[in-house]
């Protein structure tokens, strides 16, 4: 259980640091974001838990397969931002958008064979 915890505070501690950084310079704050925090953390604790690099090897091929209908969301936003679309719209649609994506990239991954 204190494990679990532990796991669990390094995570929070990572991403409330990207949310405070940010508020002081969006450059540091997109760079640290842009690092792959949480997928690294990912694979951290998989190996940990299962010692198993083949599990880690899967999770990062997936997660580079996935990686790729993420930035609609990081395309979409600042569009609608710029045309004034209000925030939460804008990021509702990015969302949506990105859902979309993901499900396609899954089903196209899915149709050629791709291990998911």
């Amino acid at each position: 259980m204190l494990y679990y915890a532990f796991k669990t505070v390094v995570t929070l501690i990572l991403i409330l640091a990207v949310a405070e950084i940010s508020k002081r310079s969006t450059v540091i704050g997109g760079i640290l974001a842009s690092v792959p925090i949480i997928s690294v953390l990912a694979m951290v604790w998989l190996y940990m838990d299962t010692n198993d690099t083949e599990k880690v090897a899967m999770l990062a091929r997936s997660i580079f397969w996935l990686v790729l209908p993420s930035l609609s969301l990081f395309i979409s936003l600042p569009v609608l931002l710029a045309q004034g679309v209000n925030f939460w719209t804008s990021l509702t649609a990015s969302l949506a958008l990105m859902i979309g994506c993901y499900l396609l990239t899954i089903y196209l991954l899915e149709s050629t064979g791709f291990d998911t």
